[in-house]
């Protein structure tokens, strides 16, 4: 399998994900049946290290394929591209970790859950797991989970953050999620109850963000010598950017045939419209650009073996938050010239664009302030410390 063949199947699914995005919200979780078929198309695999059954591929087309997805289905494309982007992380970790995860079963997924808001108590050999981890998509589809957590000094100081893998036989899915956006996504919250993790299924955040892991030893691919931060966050945009695309190629085509009541005209010739219309696909084709020259050119200084400078990851930060924010302009504009009709009961594409976009714009990744803070501070020549870098 090719990694432009995955891309090629992906488009082909497309259609029949577009079909079942009212389902996906019926179920509040991505039906069964598209999880079955991007797992048939290789999608799962992109990422994931040859070792493993991967493909390891070049990261433009995972975001390519996380952009299709999305523009078919919000919810599904949010999701894939969170559980498409784990074997990336697991691929970071031990190779006896990665053994675990993958050595019976080379299609096993993982969930994840980073926020660290359960309790970790160090142990010997390991630590301890307890508590509730939140807004972990896709969960029901995986059978392991990457879970963040604070690790204390003896007067309960954190002295560090790090993420432990856990597999489902030590956690259960609590039934939680349901929301207004991204309703498809099944983001449900696991509960551990004093779970053993030992100290080669765990990895901090020091050695991610200095490109030095013990899975470096063995999955040699330029792939994964991207800084951890940039990889997510991106993957996270890209859906949101795609769910903006898909809405507006609806918009437009709606466009052409509706007819505004109040001014007696087509909308298609509507000068108003076609300025939104205008401005829409300029800022979704500029978050878009801007993601794929970021991810390009940290791609190119993986492959030459070098590290990407701090100012590179500030500026994939600043525009991946930005990103996100034109994503949900764009498709603000066609709403308040949509009229009322699209906010039926019911829903329509343009709706639930409009209700994905806005929850996803919550997500801790896309912190706009936060992260434009970061890029100004590396413009004035100020030192950055900061994991999301």
């Amino acid at each position: 399998m090719r990694e432009d063949d995955v891309l090629a199947a992906v488009r082909e699914l497309a259609p029949a994900l577009r079909e079942r995005a009212v389902e996906a919200e019926a179920q509040r979780r991505v039906p069964v049946s598209s999880v079955k078929e991007l797992e048939e198309t290789g999608f799962f695999r992109l990422l994931q290290p040859r070792a493993h059954g991967g493909l390891a591929a070049d990261p433009a087309v995972f975001y390519a394929a996380v952009n299709e997805i999305a523009k078919a289905c919000g919810s599904t494309g949010w999701a894939a591209s969170v559980i498409g982007v784990h074997p990336w992380h697991v691929a970071l970790y031990d190779p006896r970790a990665q053994e675990e995860v993958w050595g019976e079963d080379d299609s096993t997924r993982i969930c994840s859950s980073y926020a660290p808001t359960g309790a970790v108590t160090p142990v010997d050999g390991g630590y301890r797991l307890s508590g509730r981890w939140h807004f972990s998509t896709a969960c029901d589809h995986a059978r392991w989970a990457l879970l963040g957590g604070l690790v204390t000094d003896g007067e309960g100081r954190p002295v560090d953050m790090r993420t432990f893998l856990v597999p489902c036989t030590d956690y259960r899915v609590d039934d939680v999620w349901d929301t207004v956006g991204l309703r498809g996504t099944g983001s449900n919250d696991l509960l551990v109850d004093d779970a053993f993790v030992p100290e080669h299924r765990t990895l901090g955040y020091g050695p991610m963000a200095a490109l030095a892991c013990p899975g470096h030893e063995v999955n040699a691919e330029p792939l994964y010598r991207l800084p951890y931060a940039t990889v997510f966050t991106t993957a996270i945009s890209t859906s949101i950017v795609g769910i903006a695309e898909g809405a507006y190629e609806d918009y437009v085509a709606a466009a052409r045939e509706r007819l505004r009541v109040s001014h007696g005209q087509r909308a298609a010739e509507d000068p108003f419209a076609q300025v939104r219309i205008a401005r829409a696909a300029s800022g979704i084709d500029a978050a878009r650009l801007q993601l794929s020259r970021n991810m390009a050119d940290l791609y190119a200084v993986a492959r030459s073996g070098e590290k990407p400078s701090t100012s590179l990851r500030a500026r994939a930060r600043r525009d991946q938050v930005l990103a996100t924010e034109r994503a949900v302009t764009a498709v603000g504009l066609l709403v308040e010239n949509a009229g009322c009709s699209p906010m039926r009961e019911g829903g329509s594409v343009l709706q639930r664009a409009w209700r994905d976009l806005h929850t996803g714009r919550g997500q801790a990744a896309n912190d706009v302030e936060r992260a434009l803070v970061l890029y100004g501070q590396d413009a004035l020549g100020i030192e950055v410390h900061d994991p999301m870098l």
